[in-house]
């Protein structure tokens, strides 16, 4: 970072103390097929410089529209009333040009969901390169040394060479540090991040949490951070403010109004934290799914001018074997192998070694053996947005798996099963007529998930299936998973980097780093009694423990 921030950025010496970003009488409507949304209702909020701001609240509670509100960013079908003031100055309604010129320098936004604000056709590079080459006036050679020096900032491995990939070559929490870097670039002092640490494990999160810590303290920038995860808010945050359905229902202190909540919905917020243990199935429990040895290697880049491609082994001879009624849980950081892993395991992409689903050798398989087997195990990926089509409705996307495996259904029969899963995961059925842009991140992972359940699989794979729901949904959707399972003797491999989410719904737990598998065994064992160094760091950076505390948990 520069050691001073730019003259046009300089903190007005008339504006004093006055906020940042003050936000008076806003008022957010859509207008949709089924009528008038009104999202967010005549809120006021404000954030002063140096100060954190969290907005907390569950999905569709107004917290994203009141801030793309505030950044002129609404859909085209959003209307958008009252007062948004940038260090005094009224920015609503300013022409694109005007706006333009605050955006991104001044007022820096971090995205939800990064593959929606990444552009598929250029590299990493190239994208970290613009916001630098306008905001900054920096060279090609200049920005180039910029970008390696943002990248590494985030907490991104070899930086360099990542400046040559695209982001369909990173994962999920990778994308969400270049989208961090971006953000940052141009050194504003108003940043409004948007679930910024959804997607990353905890390891990273504290390091992004220390990060925005630090560039505060030496900016005092302002940042408003949407927030569904409570114990984020309460390490992060200054102030806190609770929406819900459009409306602040409590604001204060953050230290006041965690501990000492006044409203009963900040109460069943703060309650919602999922919990529980899960029992392992019977020693005598069928496999289902068998590995021995698999091993995946990627090759990114190379050719005649950029030299020989990058060799990155995702996989490295990992076995595992999965019960009848099992959950296993895959743990690791972001680019551990825990995502590969599972597509690898169902034939979603190539790799080396044995796998057998319910006892069938699956490197023996053609297309039409694969396609029966493919009825009994789904996979719920981690980006609902990248895997739900903008041209389908909600009804068609969740039916889409009964038209391929269950042609003979009638319509009505199939909008009945629709109907059901729709309920099952806590989604108005009368939704089903609307597209994935009209719902918020959380909403849209819940469709992925009945999508995936409609056909009522033996094995689910979930990748991630809860990281952009809040905390009360997250606790809906475990006790769900354990109904089905339950019900259906159904086996799950459940992918995240959210350990008590983890650990209330695993049996057994599988931990990963550098595509290697450092440490396996029963749930409570692992928690309890980590024998990995990194299994321990792990546990320590989730739940906020000391070394020490964490010598007394061995």
């Amino acid at each position: 970072m520069a050691d001073e921030m730019p003259s046009d950025l300089d903190i007005d010496a008339a504006a004093g103390d006055a906020p940042l970003l003050e936000l008076t009488g806003l008022d957010v409507r859509f207008d949709t097929p089924d009528g008038e949304i009104h999202a967010v209702r005549g809120i006021d909020l404000a954030l002063n410089p140096g100060e954190t701001l969290a907005v907390v609240g569950e999905s569709g509670s107004g917290k994203s529209q009141t801030m793309m509100a505030a950044m002129g960013l609404l859909a085209r079908n959003g209307r958008v009333a009252g007062s948004v003031r940038y260090r005094g100055r009224e920015i609503l309604g300013l022409p694109s040009r005007a706006l333009d010129e605050i955006r991104g320098a001044r007022i820096a936004m971090i995205f939800q969901e990064p593959m929606t604000s990444l552009d598929p056709l250029y590299t990493i590079g190239s994208q970290l390169a613009e916001p630098l080459a306008r905001h900054k006036r920096l060279g090609a050679r200049a920005a180039r040394e910029r970008a390696v020096e943002l990248l590494a900032l985030v907490g991104i491995p070899d930086p360099e060479r990542r400046l040559r990939a695209y982001p369909h070559e990173l994962s999920g929490g990778q994308r969400q540090r270049v989208m961090i870097a971006m953000a940052l670039a141009a050194e504003p002092d108003v940043l409004i991040a948007d679930e910024p640490t959804t997607a990353l494990d905890v390891t990273v999160q504290a390091q992004i949490i220390e990060l925005l810590r630090s560039l505060q303290r030496r900016f005092r920038m302002g940042i408003v951070f949407i927030t569904h995860d409570l114990g984020l808010a309460r390490h992060f945050a200054d102030r806190v403010a609770v929406m819900r359905y459009g409306q602040v229902v409590e604001e204060g202190p953050a230290s006041q109004v965690l501990s000492r909540p006044a409203h009963d919905y900040t109460r069943m917020l703060l309650a919602s934290e999922p919990s529980g243990t899960k029992a392992p199935p019977p020693e005598d429990a069928p496999v289902v799914l068998e590995a021995q040895g698999l091993d995946v290697t990627f090759h990114i880049g190379g050719g005649w001018l950029a030299g020989p491609p990058l060799e990155i082994h995702a996989v490295d001879r990992v076995s595992l074997t999965l019960k009848r009624g099992q959950t296993i849980g895959i743990v690791g950081e972001s680019g551990s192998g825990k995502s590969t892993l599972g597509r690898a395991l169902i034939r979603l992409i190539d790799g080396k070694g044995d796998i057998r689903l319910f006892g069938r050798p699956v490197g023996e398989l053609d297309a039409a053996g694969l396609r029966a087997l493919r009825r009994q195990v789904q996979i719920v990926f981690q980006d609902p947005y990248g895997s739900l089509s903008p041209r389908m409705t909600v009804g068609e996307i969740v039916s889409e798996g009964l038209r391929v495996h269950e042609p003979e259904l009638d319509a009505r029969s199939r909008e009945r099963q629709v109907i059901a899963a729709l309920e099952d995961v806590t989604l108005d059925p009368a939704l089903r007529n609307r597209y994935p842009h009209e719902f918020s991140g959380g909403q849209r992972q819940r469709i992925a998930i009945a999508r995936a359940l409609i056909l009522k699989p033996r094995v689910l794979v979930l990748d991630e299936p809860t990281s952009a729901l809040d905390r009360s949904v997250q606790k809906g959707i475990v006790e769900l998973l354990r109904r089905l399972q339950r019900e259906h003797g159904l086996s799950y491999l459940f992918i995240s980097h959210d350990l008590s989410v983890v650990r209330a719904l695993s049996d057994w737990i599988m931990v990963m780093r550098r595509g290697q598998l450092v440490e396996a065994g029963p749930t409570e064992d692992v928690y309890e009694a980590p024998a990995a160094a990194y299994t321990r760091e792990l546990i320590a950076a989730a739940y906020g423990l000391s070394d020490r505390e964490q010598a007394g948990r061995r």
